[in-house]
């Protein structure tokens, strides 16, 4: 399954590939939207419910639970029927949960749409495939940044449009949380129209393999078991893990954080958020294209982790705006140069045949960190205090850039292969 020799017999992209390139990019930032709309709703809505921060956090980490029982599975699919029809079966999903989220009334039937949001979740992991197999190895990296770039475009309009939506739904329903679930049915909305555009532009990129070929591990634990036996790959994966746990500890409390300490409504954090989706996109659509051809996915991905780190403690010291908006600029750009070469680092490592798999326990192990995320930082803001989430985000960054400096060594460099 892993190996250390990188992506095998890849073919020089065609004009297809890279016209499927644009179009996997296009699907993927129009669901990011929709995700974008209700992300920085979430802690809102639910303390219209009475939400304790505690409750928050297990709110957050329903979704992540079902994408962490379910991604691999939807991976693996992915290898076997092809990626299209995964994708389309997750943007249908998507259009259910978010109508869902609209329609719920108290705290339990918000539990049950970001549960059906989680389960359907599938496409990043095969969109994630779907880049593997019309990218040449040392590409790959470049190309798994579109999906932060689409990360990014999505975190800028999405809370953009909540700003926007949530006032008009305010002037249109006679109770406070109409405004937020407003937004939600435009989110809904957006993933329909998306849905569409897919089914009649997205084209399939595994015809020439045996889709209905049995999956290469007899089971799931089996399968994570042999991953993880590759040394550096298992390595790559409890980094991801530590980097997804610590970010879920911190972006789950955040606007909590901003609402106690800056008093800021739902309104303008979700307008900040997409500031910070600025400076995503401009790091991974612009600066890591550069950076990587040129420094290499190892030393890009060790400025990232330190970038968080830094960033982490910046937020839970931060008294004044300004000072927040330094480290959620320094978090930002640290994000956009961690997840591209990390995520295309096990690319290169992997065999073919099994990318779909590999990126879906991948996502696995991010959906892990954003499962105990949530639970432990409404834990820690709840008890020990506003700033503790950051803290301790801060810390596991730390242990992350420790093993990272214990495994830079062995990892392959496939960007400066032909420099």
């Amino acid at each position: 399954m892993p190996n250390s020799c990188g992506a095998g017999n890849v073919i020089p992209m065609t004009k297809q590939q890279k016209r499927s390139l644009k179009i996997i990019f296009f699907t993927v930032f129009l669901d990011l939207v929709g995700f974008g709309i209700i992300l920085p709703l979430i802690p809102y809505l639910a303390r219209e419910f009475s939400a304790s921060p505690l409750e928050i956090g297990f709110l957050m980490a329903i979704f992540s639970f079902m994408q962490f029982l379910f991604s691999p599975l939807w991976g693996t699919l992915s290898d076997r029927f092809g990626r299209r029809p995964i994708i389309l079966i997750s943007l249908l999903g998507a259009v259910f949960a978010y109508v869902f989220f609209a329609m719920a009334r108290d705290l339990y039937l918000l539990f049950i749409a970001r549960a059906l949001a989680g389960f359907f979740a599938a496409n990043i992991s095969a969109a994630q495939a779907y880049i593997a197999d019309i990218t040449p190895a040392e590409k790959r990296s470049v190309g798994m940044g579109l999906i932060g770039a689409a990360f990014g475009l999505g975190f800028i309009l999405g809370p953009a449009i909540a700003g926007i939506t949530g006032p008009i739904g305010e002037s249109l329903g006679s109770e406070p949380p109409f405004g937020i679930q407003f937004s939600a049915l435009v989110a809904a909305g957006l993933n329909l129209i998306n849905l569409i555009l897919a089914f009649f532009l997205l084209p399939e990129t595994i015809h020439n393999r045996e889709k209905k070929a049995k999956p290469l591990h007899a089971s799931r634990w089996e399968s994570l078991t042999f991953v993880f036996k590759h040394d550096v790959l298992r390595s790559l994966f409890i980094i991801f893990f530590l980097m997804s746990l610590s970010m879920a500890l911190m972006e789950v409390m955040v606007f909590p954080f901003v609402q106690d300490r800056f008093q800021w409504d739902y309104k303008l954090a979700s307008l900040s958020f997409a500031y910070v989706g600025v400076i995503m996109v401009l790091t991974q659509g612009y600066f890591i294209r550069k950076w990587i051809p040129h420094y290499g996915e190892k030393k890009v991905l060790w400025f990232g982790i330190v970038a968080m780190m830094i960033s982490y403690f910046g937020i839970g010291l931060s008294s004044m705006i300004p000072a927040l908006a330094i480290a959620m600029t320094i978090l930002a750009v640290g994000n956009g140069c961690m997840r591209p070469p990390i995520v295309g680092l096990a690319s290169v490592i992997t065999n073919d045949q099994e990318q779909g798999y590999v990126m879906g326990v991948m996502n696995s192990m991010g959906a892990v960190g954003r499962i105990v995320g949530p639970v432990a930082g409404g834990w820690f803001y709840q008890e020990m205090g506003q700033g503790a989430p950051f803290y301790a985000s801060g810390v596991l960054a730390l242990l992350g850039l420790i093993l990272y400096a214990a495994t830079f060594a062995k990892l392959p460099n496939p960007q400066l292969k032909k420099a």
